[in-house]
């Protein structure tokens, strides 16, 4: 298991330590300087296969950033948030955005969801899936559930046409897709 690996494991049991323990908030810091300082509780976070961590909970902002109730942190330092939001830092990013490692928007990320955006996940090639209430992706026809080209233009080979709401995605390591629904 390489440091970084290491230092992961490390932050996440230490964020659980600290979630269980009622009335207590505070930052824990690894000691390569990845310092997530979430202001309020983390109650949900899942390390993917390919290292990346995904963070949901109360909070409102994550490193000093806002992101409101669920983050995920890439390799590269860049955060994917989504959720019921219209702007980010002042500037229109309809439910879906990224924001770089240094808090600023990534201006060439714009998907445009028409409804919330309740799960993301990452596969292995870089393609964003997303999943939630939307029935539109930048003006293109998707039913719930889509998949994102990692500079956030729509893959229109994917098109899974869901019947109902999309509230959870995972990727398997074997890179097959699971979805958590509403049933109807």
């Amino acid at each position: 298991m390489g440091n970084i690996m290491r230092t992961i494991v490390l932050w996440l049991v230490l964020s659980v330590m600290v979630v269980a323990l009622p009335g207590i908030s505070h930052a824990v810091t690894a000691n390569d300087g990845f310092d997530p300082n979430a202001n309020s509780r983390v109650y949900s976070i899942a390390v993917q296969a390919d290292g990346k961590v995904l963070v949901g909970g109360g909070f409102t902002t994550i490193g000093g950033t806002t992101r409101n109730y669920i983050a995920r942190v890439n390799a590269d330092g860049k955060v994917l948030v989504g959720g019921d939001f219209t702007t980010i830092g002042g500037t229109t990013r309809n439910r879906i955005a990224r924001v770089n490692a240094d808090g600023t928007l990534d201006t060439a990320f714009d998907p445009n969801a028409n409804s919330y955006v309740h799960s993301i996940a990452v596969q292995a090639d870089g393609k964003v899936l997303i999943g939630g209430f939307f029935i539109t992706i930048g003006g293109t026809t998707r039913h719930y559930i889509a998949r994102l080209n990692a500079d956030g233009t729509l893959d229109t080979a994917f098109d899974p046409n869901a019947n109902s709401y999309v509230w959870s995605i995972a990727v398997q390591a074997d890179g097959k897709i699971l979805v958590g629904m509403t049933a109807m």
